[in-house]
């Protein structure tokens, strides 16, 4: 004997769900519904919404974070860098990276030679007096193949704002020593200089270039989760 299957209708769930949504609000408009209880649902419907719409906030601790590059000198070898000074904010939905940003000063730029650091300063290079900052600022925030972040950002350098990708590794929340709960991210990236405007060019008898083109940003930073209260609507 063959029996029907029975087909749900997913549609009547919906209307199910809103109807019974509906008659409770109607109970408490009415005052069916004890005070207590009333009480109980709103406060569930605030929290609920509260997880759904809203993330922690976490700043960057400048004295546990760096910010260095690297650029090829006359073909042979690497010449690294720094910024010592910047700041940026990181927002997380639980232990969830939504979005990102930051900004650098560009005077703070140190290779441990000062003449060479004034000669990046000027115009062949940064022209950090026309253009003081860098920086950065996520438009969204990919998976990559093993579930870590990828930052995919508008990098705003010498007045140029192009799409950056920057693949990170990211730690859970954790207490710290201090009462406070921190994160640690580590991104890396590759960008061509020349892209925003960089041109200095000087080749040697050899064919290589003093100043490689490519440069290598590294990014390592933990940041602190702000005082309760100060939670951001995120982006979905």
């Amino acid at each position: 004997m063959k029996t029907k299957s029975r087909v749900e209708n997913p549609a009547a769930h919906s209307i199910t769900s809103r109807t019974l949504l509906r008659g409770r609000w109607n109970g408490l408009a009415s005052g069916n519904v004890p005070v207590r209880k009333a009480l109980g649902f709103v406060v569930a419907a605030l929290l609920f919404h509260s997880v759904t719409f809203a993330a922690d906030i976490y700043k960057v601790d400048p004295a546990h974070t760096s910010v260095t590059f690297a650029v090829r000198h006359l073909g042979i070898n690497s010449v690294k860098g720094k910024f010592k000074d910047f700041e940026g904010l990181l927002v997380l939905n639980g232990d969830t990276l939504k979005e990102a940003s930051g900004t650098i000063q560009v005077k703070s730029v140190d290779t441990g030679v000062e003449k060479r650091d004034d000669h990046l300063r000027t115009a062949d290079f940064f022209d950090a007096a026309k253009y003081p900052t860098i920086t950065f600022k996520t438009k969204r925030v990919d998976k990559g193949g093993g579930g870590e972040p990828v930052l995919i950002a508008d990098f705003t350098m010498r007045g140029v704002t192009k799409e950056l990708r920057l693949p990170a590794k990211m730690s859970k929340p954790t207490k710290d020593p201090w009462g406070g709960v921190r994160v640690g991210l580590e991104a890396k990236t590759k960008l061509n200089r020349k892209d925003y405007g960089i041109n200095y060019h000087e080749v040697l008898e050899t064919g290589a270039m003093a100043v490689g083109e490519e440069v290598e940003l590294e990014i390592n930073t933990e940041a602190v989760k702000e005082v309760a209260g100060q939670s951001v609507p995120i982006n979905k």
